[in-house]
């Protein structure tokens, strides 16, 4: 006798599950924000984009040796988002990095930094895209020079300059060399490989020899 309140209740079940797939279909789905590099040729300095959310101050610091934070010197920062001239203001507190501070949005910050020993590294409080430009007078491909973090995706160009990405990572480290650094490692590993040769082959092919 309720096998008929099941069949009312059959339409009503499809249409809150059809209802409920409108809803979640009408909300935004969110995105992971994006950071960009780019290494310039000289291979000294990289210009950065980075987006942030929901904040009123952006730290210029890199990862010191212990993991605190070290100051960076940054140069033509910009402020760019929902206004046609962001303003911000610098806070420099002393032994501390150097900041802006702006009216709570969202926002790009972009800058250029100083880059040592061909490395470059980050660190985020959240999940990012990241995006990491190459010129391409350096190179990834040889893992005995080179060092990416895990989860990148690496694409070599038709121009020899490198993209380098990650679809969703809270930090990431690229390490690239010149031509130079791999002519000298060719170099060592040749001159190792004589090395080897005078040294342990070739004394123990005449041992052989004599025991013969």
């Amino acid at each position: 006798m309720r096998t008929p309140d099941r069949d009312q209740r059959g339409p009503a079940f499809t249409a809150l599950c059809a209802a409920l797939i409108i809803i979640l279909a009408a909300i935004p789905v969110a995105t992971a924000l994006s950071a960009h590099y780019v290494v310039l040729p000289n291979g000294t300095a990289y210009r950065a984009a980075i987006e942030v959310t929901d904040v009123s101050r952006y730290e210029f610091a890199d990862i010191g040796f212990m993991g605190e934070n070290v100051p960076v010197e940054v140069a033509d920062v910009q402020l760019t988002g929902n206004c046609s001239q962001c303003q911000f203001n610098w806070s420099r507190p002393w032994g501390a990095p150097s900041r802006i501070e702006f009216a709570k949005g969202n926002y790009t910050v972009s800058y250029t930094a100083p880059l040592r020993d061909n490395n470059l590294q980050d660190v985020f409080t959240r999940a990012y895209y990241v995006n990491v430009t190459i010129p391409h007078e350096f190179d990834v491909r040889n893992p005995l020079l080179a060092g990416i973090s895990q989860g990148a995706n690496i694409t070599r160009h038709a121009d020899n300059s490198t993209t380098i990405q990650w679809n969703k990572t809270a930090s990431f480290n690229v390490r690239f060399y010149d031509p130079g650094r791999e002519e000298i490692l060719w170099f060592f590993l040749q001159f190792m490989g004589i090395l080897v040769l005078v040294l342990v082959v070739i004394p123990y092919i005449l041992s052989m020899k004599k025991t013969d």
